[in-house]
């Protein structure tokens, strides 16, 4: 443990970041598995609907740094395809 006081804050700020880091791409993984089922369900209106809220989400995660921009491109390219396919 640090027994310098910045440093001390600056282990406390780290952690708030991670936990909400950790939450954000959760939240990720989450919109792009709605999209996956969506697809399965072969659901037209409800994969749309889902890839929206998905490519939304990457943007915002990337926009903050959580993922790389390049990352959130290729996550949404991929749900983007999954999408094309059923119209």
């Amino acid at each position: 443990m640090a027994n310098i006081k910045s440093q001390i804050k600056r282990i406390a700020t780290a952690e708030k970041a991670r936990v909400r880091n950790k939450a954000v791409r959760s939240e990720l993984k989450t919109a792009v598995k709605e999209v996956r089922l969506a697809v399965e369900a072969k659901d037209v209106a409800k994969a749309d609907a889902a890839v929206r809220n998905a490519c939304r989400l990457l943007d915002k995660a990337a926009s903050k740094g959580i993922i790389h921009k390049n990352q959130a491109a290729q996550r949404k390219s991929g749900v983007q395809l999954l999408v094309n396919k059923l119209h």
